[in-house]
């Protein structure tokens, strides 16, 4: 379901491009599900590992590529990553 199939009006939220393939993206949403969406839904020049601004008010959606969220997420993730290797004593985490 698209943002714009949405009946609801939730305010302002994000979801992250987790892959991109064709003309469809998969999106992790807020909850942690995945969808689904046309990759014409989203923003223009949107890429894998994009965290998306969703701002619903009065039935319109606005979207936007929050690059500030998406570099703070990076981060987040390079530190924890970062944390479990010093961890192991080869210094990287088989998987």
């Amino acid at each position: 379901m698209s943002p714009e199939q949405r009946n609801e009006d939730p305010g302002i939220s994000y979801v992250t491009v987790d892959g991109i393939e064709g003309k469809m993206a998969r999106v992790e949403l807020p909850d942690g599900t995945t969808e689904d969406w046309r990759l014409a839904s989203l923003p223009t020049g949107v890429k894998e590992g994009d965290v998306v601004r969703l701002d619903v008010q009065g039935g319109d959606v606005d979207l936007e590529v929050d690059h500030e969220e998406t570099d703070r997420r990076h981060a987040l993730g390079q530190r924890t990553l970062d944390r479990l290797n010093a961890q192991t004593p080869a210094g990287d985490l088989d998987l």
